[in-house]
């Protein structure tokens, strides 16, 4: 049976495929090959995807990364479109699904809203719903940095609280909106702040996300 994950991750491939090795993607200044090796790199090197998170990780990660990228482009989408191997646990149904729908829409997204006329996506609500249940479970920790009050909302009135403080801020949007907001993607999401202007002009800008 399909999962969101597999949906996003073929999606994801075929969007690197099509835009080619050069093209810019929303992580600063990777190229759409750089993205690709991240990818990879965080499925297939346990050793080394650590660094994402563990600074002192972090220039293992990059060396693995930068070996990852010298490879022919093709390889890397395709290790993406086959996924993980069998013995990672990412190559568990639940583990993949918990793990990478989010990863895989984002990184979705960064490659497509970095190309010009970009629209947004029809996103069915059932995945909308998907997209939220996660984004309430880790709202504190990609909110953690934001200098103000921080609060998610759908349209339907559902809020997360993203960080605890004052003045507060609410961004109001889709879900899948607001994960891009509070992944740090804030010039891309398409959502309406709330709140005193200056907290609100400090909530655009801030680096947010983990």
């Amino acid at each position: 049976m399909s999962t969101f994950a597999k949906r996003e991750r073929l999606l994801l491939a075929d969007l690197l495929e099509t835009a080619g090795p050069q093209a810019p993607t929303l992580c600063g200044e990777w190229t759409a090959r750089d993205l690709a090796a991240h990818v990879v790199v965080r499925e297939r090197r346990a050793d080394a995807a650590g660094g994402i998170l563990i600074k002192a990780l972090a220039d293992r990660l990059e060396r693995v990364r930068a070996e990852f990228a010298a490879k022919p482009y093709e390889e890397l989408i395709q290790l993406i479109r086959t996924g993980p191997p069998r013995m990672s646990p990412f190559s568990l149904k639940q583990v993949d699904e918990a793990s990478n729908t989010v990863e895989f829409y984002v990184h979705t997204e960064d490659v497509r809203r970095a190309a010009e006329g970009w629209t947004p996506r029809e996103l069915d609500p059932v995945f909308q719903d998907a997209l939220w249940s996660r984004l309430e479970r880790m709202a504190r920790l990609l909110g953690r940095r934001a200098p103000v009050g921080l609060v998610l909302r759908r349209p339907d009135g559902r809020t997360a609280v993203a960080n605890r403080g004052a003045p507060v801020v609410t961004v109001t949007g889709e879900p899948s909106e607001l994960l891009l907001f509070a992944f740090g993607r804030q010039k891309v999401a398409d959502v309406v702040l709330d709140g005193d202007p200056d907290a609100v002009a400090k909530a655009h800008t801030t680096p947010l996300g983990i």
